[in-house]
């Protein structure tokens, strides 16, 4: 059997056909809303619509009719859900409801670019049917022809509607009291972070600062591909404070959200209860530079486990932490394996069974080392593998899939994947579904999101150190 023809366990796919960014995310009434741009009629990118999936858990997805379909304003691009508690858009006078807030693109004509303008619809029954507002579009633009995926939330501290708008190569902002008219605020982007390719797909919402008390603004921004760029398209972030009108980073460095070429167009929930207290984020599994390639069938197109943002402080940085939502623990609770204390000298090997497993997590604590490097071998098939390797002087994780499976569909798939310096390296966890494998390096400072498209996910592992010994413990839970 070829496992990863089939769908992954763990990570929600469409029954079939085409799938890219998450959509509107939200939360309503008990449910998790994923939206998503879908194409219903093919496996590779065509006309876009918002295909629809809820969950109670953000694990278990229930796909359900597409939400959105294309109109006379064009085809259904990216865009945000909220829900309108206070019927400020006037849609809602018995009961409460969402409101989704989209960009319609309508393709060029043979002598003029694509229009891409932002759009309304609303939903009266739990996001199951949509009317589009009779007034749409509800914002243009008359000289920017890359004008969309607009991120919206309410901003109790201002009173006021905030969209967050990617129009080229900055991010502007709008502002709005109904969803419905919306004034300019400011625009954010030039001289700041990378500018590789077009802007897309942003975010801005508050997080905590771990162990201080403070609160800071965070900015997602994802990167486009083209040509050029030896990682495909990419998602940096910003760190910063926004007084309801214009976003001031605190930085001019370039930091990425994952170091691996899988993880882009994230974005995060609206409307998590007050008392959940979690930033709940989902990004696409997969890079435009082969996107349309990989070698899946009947469908093709995968999210990212869904997992929790946090803000961290070191060495004078504010960073962002991500890591798995928690709601993923009970799914391999069936199955759970403590090794024991595991010691690995220098040239020797250290090899652990498996079994055939569906889905595995692997959490590894480092307890002392002083190797130069550190090695881990996920075995998919006798012959396939996928390798991690640490390396102490450059306090560098690189993540090797050359081996793991079916690589030829594109040239760049082969690429290692390498973080930047994460200094020492304390934990590990790692999640391995069908066609993917998940890193979260110490407690989620760094991650590492790739695809691989082996025959089977995992028969073994095997551990090294080079130059050194190390001295870890290790966790396997399995869902078979």
């Amino acid at each position: 059997m070829e496992r990863t023809k089939q769908r992954p366990v763990l990570h929600f796919t469409p029954k079939q056909h085409w799938l890219n960014d998450p959509n509107g995310l939200v939360y309503f009434e008990g449910e998790y809303h994923l939206f998503y741009q879908h194409h219903p009629h093919s496996s590779i990118w065509g006309p876009m619509h918002w295909g629809h999936a809820v969950s109670k858990d953000l694990i278990t997805w229930e796909e359900l009719d597409i939400a959105l379909y294309p109109d006379e304003h064009g085809t259904v691009f990216s865009g945000s859900a909220v829900v309108d508690w206070n019927n400020t858009s006037g849609f809602f006078p018995d009961k409460t409801g969402m409101v989704a807030v989209y960009t319609s693109h309508l393709e060029p004509a043979a002598t003029s670019p694509a229009v891409q303008r932002q759009s309304l619809a609303y939903s009266h029954d739990n996001g199951r049917t949509w009317s589009k507002y009779e007034g749409n579009p509800v914002l243009s633009h008359a000289e920017k022809a890359d004008f969309r995926d607009p991120k919206v939330f309410w901003s109790e501290e201002h009173g006021k509607w905030v969209m967050v708008l990617a129009t080229d190569q900055t991010i502007t902002f709008y502002s709005s009291l109904n969803l419905r008219e919306w004034s300019l605020e400011s625009e954010f982007g030039e001289g700041a972070g990378s500018h590789e390719a077009v802007w897309e797909c942003p975010d801005l919402f508050q997080l905590p600062v771990e162990g201080t008390g403070a609160s800071k603004w965070v900015l997602l921004v994802s990167i486009g591909d083209n040509s050029g760029l030896n990682y495909g398209s990419r998602t940096q972030y910003f760190v910063g404070e926004f007084d309801g009108s214009v976003f001031t980073p605190e930085h001019e460095d370039i930091r990425w959200l994952d170091y691996g070429r899988d993880n882009y167009a994230g974005v995060s929930f609206s409307d998590i209860p007050a008392a959940d207290r979690r930033r709940i984020y989902i990004g696409w599994m997969n890079n435009w530079r082969y996107a349309n390639q990989i070698p899946s069938r009947g469908w093709r197109g995968t999210m990212t486990i869904p997992r929790e943002l946090t803000l961290y402080e070191a060495e004078g940085r504010t960073l962002v932490r991500q890591q798995p939502v928690a709601e993923l623990d009970r799914y391999f609770a069936a199955e759970s394996a403590a090794l024991p204390e595991l010691l690995l000298e220098p040239g020797k090997r250290r090899r652990i069974d498996s079994g055939n497993t569906a889905a595995l997590k692997l959490e590894l604590k480092l307890e002392q080392s002083d190797a130069d490097e550190f090695g881990l071998i996920l075995h998919h098939t006798a012959d396939e593998y996928t390798e991690l390797v640490y390396t102490a002087a450059e306090g560098t994780l690189t993540l090797r899939r050359d081996h793991s499976g079916e690589t030829g569909f594109a040239e760049m798939f082969s690429a290692p994947q390498c973080t930047e310096g994460i200094g020492s390296l304390r934990s590990l966890t790692i999640l391995a579904d069908a066609c993917s494998v998940e890193v979260f390096a110490n407690d989620g400072e760094a991650s590492i999101t790739s695809l691989v498209f082996p025959a089977e996910v995992c028969s073994g592992l095997t551990f090294y150190a080079e130059g050194g010994n190390v001295r870890l413990r290790c966790n396997q839970s399995f869902i078979r």
